[in-house]
């Protein structure tokens, strides 16, 4: 990271910590725009220039986000190792920083829930970079910050992509700090054109990534509610196919979210094994409530066998609701599929389900019928402060959300790199 090449913005960044009643950085706005790459870097040139034997900490909203987006980006950032000399002891996820006649040592932590806040207690830090704050609990920021209140000339540092204008962070930190009331925190906003190694057919490529909320959020960069349908880029036109696809091309897996009063919904699906593409090809869906009889976990597996029919020999496994803990052991009682537990990631899910709709990683065959009608009603709770889905007509979407966190992966990956959005 050479200071010449950087862009306007990203010099605001490392020239911010060196100017007078400067406390805390806000970098806000969208992917893949260079806002956590000239945070970390300038964070450590500032850390070793001004403290000598002092303790700092780096937080994710895991212990392993904050090792994959700024711990390794260090290890390569030639600005910092053409200087320094870094050491990372994964077991204690301890970085220590070397040079120029100083060390320092940096605590990797993860603020994933409430209790996190318990983790930095009883240590003393002369800085904090919090990367991906908006994922992080207030009390466990909080009670990090409070480790810094005792050292003079501390300061903090925050970037994140947007959320709920709602959420606790824009509340507390962005919206002061746009009025005047955090007169020590500057808040800069960034666009994917703010990172110079972004050309405008990357941008389009990263662009075509995200519709609806999540267009607003990682694109436009802006704090803006989440309202309407969850999926708006499903387009009949484009997802539901009457053909089915060439199944000696294809490894199948079985996606399941059960329900004894609530439906039961499960989705047979093909995956290409060349392209990464996959297509539900068929599905059962049982509504206890309509029907009025509730069935048994072997009366679920029965039909569990029969929408497999004759792909039984293809289906690498079921990838079930975990916490339907009874039909998961009946799966495994009859020896005939392997099982999973689903990725339960409801927010991740949904975003990860976005791109592969507009991306048209995702079909649908006409016979889902089920699936494909709750992809018209399944909405937003706007009464909500939070993101969170109505819990109605959801069940066929949660099984493909399952899906998608658990078996679709691999193609998510490859289209995160070929966009350029392994990292923000």
């Amino acid at each position: 990271m050479t200071f010449s090449k950087l862009s306007a913005k990203q010099k605001q960044v490392f020239r911010w910590c060196y100017q007078p009643d400067s406390y805390a950085l806000i970098c806000d706005g969208s992917v893949r725009s260079g806002k956590t790459a000239s945070m970390a870097c300038s964070f450590i040139l500032w850390a070793m220039s001004r403290f000598k034997n002092a303790r700092f900490a780096v937080c994710g909203n895991t212990v392993q986000s904050a090792e994959r987006n700024i711990i390794m980006e260090l290890e390569q950032m030639v600005d910092i190792t053409h200087y320094f000399k870094l050491r990372y002891l994964g077991s204690k996820h301890i970085l220590t920083i070397t040079g120029n006649g100083t060390e320092n040592r940096f605590h990797v932590f993860g603020g994933k829930d409430e209790a996190s806040y318990k983790l930095v207690q009883g240590l003393t830090l002369s800085g904090v970079l919090f990367d991906e704050v908006a994922l992080m609990p207030e009390s466990f920021v909080n009670q990090t910050i409070a480790r810094t209140l005792s050292v003079e000339d501390a300061k903090l540092w925050f970037n994140c992509n947007p959320d709920s204008p709602e959420h606790w962070f824009h509340k507390q930190w962005v919206e002061k700090c746009d009025r005047g009331e955090r007169s020590d925190t500057r808040h800069i906003h960034f666009l994917m054109q703010d990172n110079p190694i972004m050309t405008p057919e990357k941008i389009r490529k990263a662009e075509s990534m995200f519709s609806g909320v999540f267009h607003r959020r990682y694109v436009l960069g802006e704090w803006c509610v989440a309202e309407g349908l969850v999926y708006p880029m499903f387009d009949k036109e484009r997802h539901v196919v009457q053909q089915m696809p060439d199944l000696q091309k294809c490894d199948c897996f079985i996606s399941c979210d059960y329900g004894t009063v609530n439906p039961t919904s499960m989705g047979l699906w093909a995956v290409n094994r060349y392209t990464g593409r996959a297509v539900r090809i068929r599905e059962y869906y049982w509504n206890s409530r309509q029907t009025g009889q509730r069935r048994t976990d072997e009366e679920h597996y029965k039909e569990l066998v029969q929408l497999a029919g004759d792909l039984v020999q293809q289906i690498q496994y079921v990838v079930a609701d975990p916490s339907a803990a009874s039909f998961i052991e009946c799966i495994r009682r009859h020896h005939l599929f392997r099982v999973r537990q689903a990725d339960n990631s409801v927010l991740d899910g949904i975003r990860d389900t976005s791109t592969l709709l507009q991306l048209g990683y995702l079909q649908f065959h006409e016979n889902c019928a089920d699936c494909i009608r709750e992809f018209g009603l399944y909405c937003w709770d706007e009464k909500t402060e939070a993101d969170t889905v109505i819990k109605e007509n959801d069940h066929a979407m949660d099984d493909i959300r399952y899906f998608v966190r658990t078996v679709m992966v691999r193609t998510l990956r490859e289209i995160r790199q070929e966009g350029g959005m392994q990292h923000d």
